[in-house]
């Protein structure tokens, strides 16, 4: 079923890694919102590094198919290399992040990636 709702631009994340298969029902869902769907995700599980940045280390990118790219940082390096150089500076209407393959709650919630993915946006570019 197909949404009445079209949305120009999504971006889509985690920390879970770019094979997860949360990011797989993510990117499924997000296709019945809008053609345009970019996925820019860690590389490898990056799950309790909240909304760090890589500072000390350079970041690289694999493309992993049409607007979908693989890269070594954390999810907010992810969204931040999204917004400033890998989506043509053309902002996403939306970033999503998860789907988590654990619970984000309590405590725990500071240490999130999933969480932190989307706070970078809030951050540095609103």
């Amino acid at each position: 079923m197909s949404s009445p709702i079209r949305l120009p631009r999504l971006l889509l994340t985690n920390d879970d890694g770019f094979d997860a298969p949360g990011l797989a029902v993510l990117a499924d869902v997000a296709h019945e919102l809008s053609d345009e769907v970019w996925i820019v995700a860690p590389e490898h599980d990056q799950s309790g590094t909240g909304q760090s940045l890589s500072i000390h280390s350079p970041l690289r990118c694999w493309p992993r198919g049409e607007r979908r790219w693989a890269v070594t940082g954390t999810p907010a390096d992810c969204v931040g290399i999204a917004l400033s150089h890998l989506m043509g500076g053309k902002k996403p209407s939306f970033i999503l992040s998860g789907v988590n393959a654990g619970a984000n709650v309590g405590d725990e919630v500071s240490l999130s990636g999933t969480l932190g993915a989307v706070g970078y946006r809030r951050r540095n570019h609103a």
